[in-house]
């Protein structure tokens, strides 16, 4: 005797479509941000690194450095094509991106879960460290366009307070650490390391990285604080004179007006 089948569908309901690679505007968006945060803002990083290190060299030669930096063809355009508008970016999409991440470093504490947590808090702090130090340096007190000998005093200036100093070297740390990973990252995702060894190859070469740039970037703000050009004030170019020049008490009132 023939049994009665159920002819009932099963009726199949359409999932949520999976994120394709070079399909929606997030894949674009995220590109564009590992992009930019190599190029330019790396060679912005790595050219701030060596500038600083100028500094070593005392006020005249960091001076020097400053006024050709300024005196660059289209300085202003470059300063707003080339860092201003990508870090902007960067920074505020990297912040995005944090927002709506999720580590889960107590439920999962594997290496990549620390080295997501770490990547996100360093940008965070990079990113409001940098906004903070351009709008000083650059826009507020004395003009450094305009008086590019005077930079060695207005840093100089900002880290005698021993709190900016101490964000100045955290800051200095959690930068150096953000751009050696996130070019390990860049690596990863845009297919430049195919392979599970390369990738972890490169990261040593990475760690490595890293660690010279914090290393010339805490030198360079050791030369502001460790007493070779104390109180230093405006100085003379480079080819006349290659060490800070005595301040005298009106000199250096002047001086610190001018930058407060």
């Amino acid at each position: 005797m023939a049994t009665a089948q159920n002819t009932t569908a099963h009726v199949v309901r359409r999932g949520v479509q999976p994120l394709r690679a070079a399909e929606g505007t997030t894949f674009l968006w995220r590109k564009l941000h590992s992009l930019l945060g190599i190029i330019p803002l790396g060679a912005f990083l790595l050219e701030h690194l060596l500038s600083n290190f100028e500094a070593l060299k005392g006020p005249a030669a960091y001076g020097a450095q400053v006024h050709f930096l300024n005196s660059l063809p289209l300085v202003r355009v470059l300063e707003w094509v080339f860092i201003f508008i990508p870090l902007a970016y960067h920074g505020l999409y990297g912040v995005y991106i944090w927002l709506r991440g999720k580590s889960n470093i107590v439920y999962y504490p594997w290496a990549g879960n620390w080295m997501y947590t770490a990547q996100r808090y360093t940008g965070v702090i990079a990113f409001f460290y940098i906004a903070q130090h351009v709008i000083r340096q650059r826009f507020m007190g004395v003009s450094l366009p305009e008086h590019p000998y005077m930079a060695f005093a207005k840093v100089q200036h900002e880290l005698a307070n021993p709190w900016m100093l101490a964000v100045y070297i955290i800051a200095m740390i959690a930068i150096c650490w953000h751009f050696a990973y996130g070019i390990w990252l860049f690596a990863a995702k845009w297919g430049i390391l195919p392979g599970k060894q390369a990738r972890k190859r490169f990261g040593y070469v990475c760690a490595a990285l890293g660690v010279a740039l914090a290393v010339l970037g805490l030198a360079g703000i050791w030369a502001f604080v460790g007493g070779r050009y104390p109180q230093a004030a405006e100085n003379p170019p480079a080819a006349v004179s290659q060490t800070a020049v005595p301040a005298g008490p009106a000199a250096l009132a002047t001086v610190r007006t001018m930058l407060s």
